[in-house]
């Protein structure tokens, strides 16, 4: 049964087209009726994933191409959600790499394209958007070869077959010349690339949790590739930890996946993505097994958080104001169930009471996550994003670095060099292009923090950054964060227009007339910003 089974990860840097890839897969299964109204970006389920126009959490979905099953994992290609990529690498055989025809391999390319070469995947390069003005599908292609010769790719994931076309307009083709009409030469392909799950044949059930999930009637689900044997409603399995212990439960529910919804399954069988019910607590990186006395299985090296930001109760003079859940062990359950459901994020007690340490790959991450609080309901302050420092083996301090890519017209690559000096950034490499400078430099985490905010007003919008962990370093020095002084609040009460009109030629002001504001006081300053004008944490600055 395995053998008409393939599993693949879409991977892709941001707004490359992975999820409108999807789209159009779906359709061409016939997953959807002809007349059926179907909403664009269809695995975008998560409101801030459909607000922000990018993928936030990895998603399983399935469809039916004859008598074949296609499983598929839609990732993220923001670098902060690089752990959702890394996780979905033991439920997959194959990786379709989706690159955009004009902007080519960017940071997140390299970061996926070496997760997937770690894991032996069998590879689809897919030229996107090849409609775009100013493409160049040729000039891309030899840029993903470049990168897989950099990243040391065997021979059969170099000579991965290739595809051009366009997800939005729903056609690809592995001739450049004759694009068609159809995204079916794509899933052909895939069955003829990317092959079975590899199944251990007369073995127990066992499987890898590599995801977790949450049904209204039977609870927290557990979903991963199925190694070997068969799981059916009613068998009695083991989950083993990460540490060795073992606990035992009854399987209440098995799931399968079907275009956007799952679907009761009698079984779940060898090779095949499913899902479990049964465990209150699993966790991701976890075994479930039929056999007591089974071997945890291994689970992928997740890259460690860089990054910092405490969360606190609200005790400012606007405390309740805004939220529902105010308590500290109501944040402290909340930020410890996150954690669960994501392997990057770390979650802390910290040695002062009602204040926890989240870390994570980058300040959008746990921007992210304050966000989906706020519309829960939950009422936190939250510190500045701080860098997570290091003592290597000689007692010296060490600080994460990125490699940062930038591209800008060649009028504003001046200030921009200029910028990234005072940010300790070092230059690796310049080259002029067909669309203005190409930078790529090394710098402190540290000097990524705002950087984004301050290349958009230099360039007066036009320049585009990503970046990518690299590596622990040498602590760089002093980074200036701040070069002018902060107007703050005098007295507690409401703005008042006079006051603000006054104000408005010292400096870039946040608060409207009438708008609460409170005293400032030294907390204020060096722990929550958030206590200076509003309990709600997308007001913070």
């Amino acid at each position: 049964m395995s053998e008409h089974i393939r599993n693949v990860a879409i991977i892709a840097h941001v707004d490359h087209g992975k999820t409108t890839l999807v789209d159009k897969l779906l359709q061409t299964s016939g997953a959807f009726r002809a007349n059926q109204a179907l909403a664009e970006r269809a695995m975008d389920s998560m409101d801030l994933e459909r607000e922000k126009g990018i993928t936030i959490k990895s998603k399983n979905t399935a469809v039916r191409w004859g008598d074949r099953l296609l499983n598929i994992v839609d990732t993220p290609g923001h670098a902060d959600f690089g752990g959702e990529v890394e996780r979905v690498m033991k439920m997959v055989d194959g990786a379709l790499l989706v690159v955009d025809a004009f902007e080519g391999p960017q940071a997140q390319t390299r970061f996926v394209l070496r997760k997937a070469l770690q894991e032996g995947l069998r590879l689809i390069i897919v030229i996107n958007k090849i409609d775009r003005p100013n493409a160049d599908p040729n000039a891309v292609r030899e840029k993903v070869l470049e990168l897989l010769l950099d990243l040391e790719a065997n021979d059969e994931q170099f000579h991965a077959p290739v595809f051009y076309g366009s997800a939005r307009d729903g056609y690809f083709s592995a001739d450049l010349e004759n694009p068609g009409n159809s995204v079916a030469p794509l899933m052909d392909a895939i069955f003829d690339s990317v092959p079975s799950p590899a199944v251990e044949a007369g073995k127990p059930f066992r499987m890898l949790v590599s995801n977790i999930d949450w049904d209204d009637y039977v609870g927290r689900v557990a979903i991963g590739r199925v190694l070997s044997g068969e799981v059916k409603r009613g068998d009695n399995i083991w989950r083993i930890l990460r540490d060795g212990e073992r606990q035992r439960a009854t399987v209440t529910k098995v799931f399968e996946y079907s275009a956007l919804a799952t679907v009761d399954s009698a079984s779940g069988g060898a090779g095949n993505i499913v899902g479990v019910a049964g465990f209150e607590d699993a966790d991701i990186g976890e075994t479930l097994s039929a056999d007591a006395e089974a071997e945890a299985l291994p689970f992928v090296a997740i890259d460690p958080p860089t990054v910092q930001m405490q969360f606190a109760i609200n005790d400012g003079p606007f405390a309740g104001r805004e939220g529902k859940y105010v308590t500290s062990r109501q944040i402290r359950d909340r930020l410890f169930r996150a954690a669960k459901t994501n392997v990057s994020l770390k979650v802390e007690d910290t040695d002062t009471a009602g204040v926890f340490a989240v870390s994570a790959r980058g300040a959008m991450q746990i921007a992210v996550l304050v966000e989906e609080m706020r519309r829960e309901g939950y009422e936190v302050l939250v510190s500045r994003p701080m860098v997570i420092m290091q003592r290597d083996d000689d007692g010296k301090l060490v600080e994460p670095y990125e490699s940062l890519f930038i591209e800008v017209p060649e009028e504003f690559s001046a200030g921009v060099l200029k910028m990234l000096a005072s940010r300790r950034g070092n230059l690796v490499h310049m080259e002029s292009t067909a669309h203005g400078q190409a930078i790529e430099a090394v710098i402190p985490t540290r000097g990524i923090i705002g950087l984004e905010f301050e290349l958009m007003n230099l360039t007066s919008g036009h320049g585009v950054m990503s970046h990518l962990s690299k590596e622990y370093g040498p602590h760089a020095g002093e980074i200036a964060t701040r070069t002018s002084g902060t107007l703050v609040s005098m007295e507690t009460g409401p703005a008042t227009a006079y006051s603000l009109f006054a104000l408005e030629e010292r400096g870039k002001l946040f608060v409207g007339a009438a708008e609460d504001v409170c005293k400032a006081s030294s907390s204020a300053r060096t722990r929550a910003p958030t206590t200076c004008r509003s309990t709600r944490p997308r007001k913070s600055t």
